[in-house]
């Protein structure tokens, strides 16, 4: 990290920063010191090497203390403690780090490190169509996308060059092709499941390899990244030694910094964005050292807002002044409002008969995917928008654990297979913004830094319920027709959040009157502002969004650039 002289305001003066590391802060790093732009890159976490930072990376049961688990002193502190364990306690966040006042049952899960989520993500990449972008103008919710699938197909293609994905090409309409490695196999079961299905509903549903972003025919491009080829140890959210799936820390990072135009600052809470009356336009941020507990300001020409979708509404709402007293850029007072989120509330798992001369070998790092099938032409149900659906089929073995001594070493000694196949599915459904769905700041409760703790009132529609019913009844219906049994399919009622996927708040769109963004990812008031992590998404389709946070990072970079080269911002 470059010898920052916090005293010369011109040592903390740069021509960009990026607020986050994740997988669309990495990008916008990426573009812009490829241009030979200087980037700081501010990071409130720790920093976490590649490698080097993983200490349970590829790491076998026996290797740790108590094989995996913690006791429950070690997970005193961590509000999601059943979930911490030896595996990923080293990228957990402390309660104390960011007190969140949850006005209604809502899980935030949050990534403050080095590389952010992405080295946590599900690592699933499927593109957007027009069927998505067009989706709240033709069904009449939130406002329209100032952008089509052709606007950033060009930047999926540049991400997916770079970061490499795995899978098929499958010749869908509503699920673009994506540029692709070979797929990872799949199961007799699911590829048994998908026979089913185009055998009792023809070409209306599809089963396909979901595609991924992992390695599996590195190209030369990747080489030059460090990177090789995915080893299937199914390890990913511990981080990968072997860089075989994308992180921004094997990836956009590395890269970043190797051009000398990067300096990556970890450790630094942002408290807001700096706005100058006078020039009407942002100058830099605010930011605090959490060791010290000392305010630094840094400027730039540009500001990259990528904090992750929650804490970029906290940051702008957080900013305020004299011209933009309830935040910045926020005179249509839409700013942290419309959150919406993907529906996982649906799981269903069953069994099958068949195939008992098979079983499962080895592991694989993604699965099936059943792409979205309701609504996609016109509106046939009772509920906006639709679903898609991951599956997974497998046949292991199991070991007996009721005998005692003897018994009981033969039976761990020598596993037997289990009696069937099983298939396990979950549902991705599209959650329609509404306005109430919203956070805001609390007005009198404030973190350790001195920050108002975010409030955060979000909760399911009716259409997110009569969604997940679907759901569990077209799923019942399918496994039935498989000749499945034990079918158990339900609605799991689980909290809004649960899945990770936040977005919104910070929307884009064509009008400042209804919108934050226009169709370049720029504030409408602010101009050399830009927000491209899931703060800007007008929607949130079915598809894993994080391929669209960094095309539309990769997107905006550029036409910044173009900007500050006409001396427009």
């Amino acid at each position: 990290m470059a010898n920052l002289n916090i005293k010369v305001n011109q040592q903390n003066t740069y021509d960009v920063i990026v607020v986050g590391s994740g997988a669309s802060g990495g990008w916008a790093a990426k573009e812009f010191c490829e241009k030979g732009l200087s980037t700081l890159v501010l990071e409130r976490g720790k920093d976490v090497k590649h490698i080097k930072d993983y200490p349970a990376a590829s790491k076998a049961p026996w290797q740790f203390e108590f094989r995996g688990t913690l006791p429950p002193e070690k997970r005193m502190g961590y509000g999601a403690g059943r979930f911490v364990n030896e595996t990923n306690i080293n990228f957990s966040l402390k309660d104390d780090e960011q007190p969140v006042v949850y006005e209604k049952p809502f899980r935030w899960f949050r990534g403050y490190h080095v590389g952010g989520k992405s080295l946590l993500w599900a690592r699933q990449t499927q593109r957007w169509s027009d069927l998505d972008f067009e989706g709240p103008v033709r069904d009449g919710f939130a406002v329209d996308w100032p952008i089509r699938y052709k606007d950033i197909a060009p930047w999926y293609d540049h991400v997916e060059k770079f970061i490499g994905i795995a899978g098929d090409a499958d010749g869908l309409p509503h699920l673009p092709d994506s540029i692709v490695q070979p797929a990872f196999d799949v199961s007799c079961l699911e590829k048994f499941f998908k026979e089913s299905l185009a055998k009792n509903y023809g070409d209306s549903r599809q089963l396909i390899s979901a595609r991924c972003a992992h390695l599996t025919d590195p190209q030369e491009i990747h080489i030059q990244q460090g990177r090789t080829k995915c080893q299937n140890q199914t390890m990913c959210n511990r981080g990968c030694v072997y860089g075989g799936y994308f992180s921004s820390n094997s990836s956009t990072l590395p890269w970043a910094a190797k051009t000398g135009n990067m300096t990556l600052r970890p450790n630094s809470v942002v408290h807001s964005l700096i706005y100058d009356d006078k020039k009407e336009k942002v100058t830099g941020v605010r930011v605090i050292d959490p060791e010290h507990f000392e305010m630094f300001e840094f400027y730039a020409k540009v500001i990259f807002l990528n904090a992750s979708t929650l804490n970029s509404n906290l940051i702008l709402l957080n900013s305020k002044s004299k011209r933009f007293p309830n935040g910045l850029g926020n005179d249509n007072e839409l700013l942290g409002t419309s959150i919406s989120w993907h529906n996982y509330r649906g799981k269903a798992n069953a069994k099958y008969e068949g195939l008992l001369d098979k079983k499962t070998s080895g592991r694989t790092p993604t699965n099936s995917y059943m792409p979205r099938f309701r609504n996609l032409y016109k509106q046939e149900t009772d509920f906006l928008r639709g679903y898609a659906i991951g599956v997974a089929g497998g046949r292991g073995d199991h070991s007996d654990t009721d005998g005692l001594g003897l018994d009981l070493t033969r039976s761990l000694l020598y596993p037997v297979d289990n009696d069937y196949w099983q298939l396990s599915t979950w549902m991705m459904g599209e959650c329609v913004p509404v306005p109430s769905n919203h956070v805001r700041l609390h007005e009198s409760l404030e973190d350790k830094y001195g920050i108002p703790q975010l409030v955060i009132s979000c909760e399911w529609t009716d259409n997110d319920v009569k969604m997940a019913k679907d759901y569990v009844e077209q799923c019942t219906e399918m496994f039935e027709k498989a000749g499945f049994i034990d079918i158990d399919a339900r609605d799991t009622a689980s909290p809004p959040g649960s899945d990770i996927h936040e977005m919104g708040g910070v929307r884009m769109g064509k009008d400042p009157k209804t919108s934050l963004l226009n169709a370049w990812n720029q504030m409408h008031l602010a101009k050399n502002v830009f927000v491209t992590d899931g703060a800007c998404m007008t929607s949130t389709g079915t598809q894993n969004p994080t391929l669209n946070f960094m095309a539309l990072t990769a997107r905006a970079a550029n036409f910044a650039i173009e900007e500050l080269n006409k001396q427009n911002l």
